[in-house]
């Protein structure tokens, strides 16, 4: 999940790790914010402890050009780095990301599908949702992308994820396409145009976001009246801030963002005992106490609280109602989709 654009260092080191010689200390780059919060806790601390390896945190908020500078600029600053799923998908085929060796990090049946690859491996489930204050609508909020789009019943401004990706998709259910139809038809000209179509009736409308914090601090300062939102950050702000903000399931589309390691890293043995830890039911089963994930250990999935569930992306009921993202349509799509929204919002 993107969730922060600027690049910020966090050291975790204890005195006594100081002395360990390596080329560099392994560094693991998030998305930030409280995701990256809920790592420290769930992944990076308990590592640290039970290895004595000292790791320095980084943050990005995504972008396939700096993943390839990295690599192309010899041997990367980078190790071990969250992305999402076109992201892996495409640095894998261009080589840049080593293999991961399986034998050192699990089982692969252990998994849930798609969080296993030659490439990456899975850290959680997230979905990208509808929300809103329910203490602004406190009887009849918002239940679905058609009623994002009705400024007549639900007038004000809205946020919006920057780029072509989700709101595209959240564009066609606006017009009445179904969920499960929506990549079809975007994977049409009559569809892309039809999308942009929709869009044009809340140009003047959308506050356009950057960063997973952003939506969350326009829902609470009122400068909006209804996000499209990462489901956990939302949920985090809710029982942290004793907020009522609402996360409507219907209609949200979900993924599984992985670890990858940086091709050429100097700290591949210690980026796979990483990701061999991130990986063991131990650590997976710690992450929903932290942030509304779904987990990728089948394990660790099966003892949820089920009142924590509730929250998740992964419960069964939530589920029925969202749409995986097409990584494949991505993959292929969103360099030309991004210059033709690039050019609509120019306009």
């Amino acid at each position: 999940m993107k969730k922060i654009i600027k690049s910020t260092a966090i050291v975790l080191l204890s005195i006594a790790s100081l002395g360990v010689a390596q080329a560099r200390d392994l560094t693991v780059v998030g998305w930030g914010g409280t995701a990256q919060d809920a790592h420290r806790k769930a992944f990076f601390e308990p590592f640290i402890k039970k290895t004595n390896i000292p790791i320095v945190e980084d943050t990005w908020g995504g972008g396939y050009g700096i993943l390839q500078s990295k690599v192309q600029a010899g041997v990367p600053n980078w190790d071990v780095v969250m992305v999402e799923a076109e992201e892996l998908s495409l640095g894998c085929q261009d080589g840049l990301f080593e293999k991961l060796d399986w034998s050192k990090i699990g089982n692969k049946d252990d998994f849930i599908d798609g969080s296993v690859s030659d490439c990456g491996a899975g850290s959680y489930v997230w979905s990208t949702t509808l929300a809103y204050d329910k203490d602004r609508f406190p009887e009849n909020g918002p239940k679905n992308w058609v009623d994002f789009w009705d400024k007549k019943k639900y007038p004000g401004k809205r946020t919006l994820r920057k780029g072509p990706k989700f709101t595209l998709e959240y564009a066609l259910m606006a017009d009445g396409v179904p969920a499960t139809e929506v990549y079809d038809v975007l994977s049409t000209p009559e569809g892309v145009d039809r999308a942009f179509k929709k869009l044009d009736e809340i140009k003047s409308d959308i506050i356009w976001w950057e960063s997973g914090t952003q939506p969350v601090q326009l829902l609470i300062s009122g400068d909006v009246v209804m996000a499209a939102a990462y489901s956990a950050r939302i949920d985090a702000v809710d029982k942290l801030e004793n907020r009522h903000l609402q996360i409507v399931w219907n209609q949200s589309i979900y993924s599984i963002d992985s670890w990858v390691i940086m091709k050429n890293s100097p700290n591949i043995d210690n980026a796979t005992k990483l990701i061999a830890f991130i990986e063991a039911y131990e650590q997976q089963s710690r992450v929903p106490q932290y942030l509304a994930y779904g987990v990728i250990n089948k394990k660790a999935a099966m003892d949820i609280d089920p009142e924590r569930n509730k929250d998740l992306p992964t419960n069964p009921d939530n589920m029925k109602v969202s749409i995986p993202i097409n990584v494949e349509f991505w993959t292929d799509n969103l360099e030309a989709l991004t210059e033709r929204y690039n050019a609509w919002l120019a306009q």
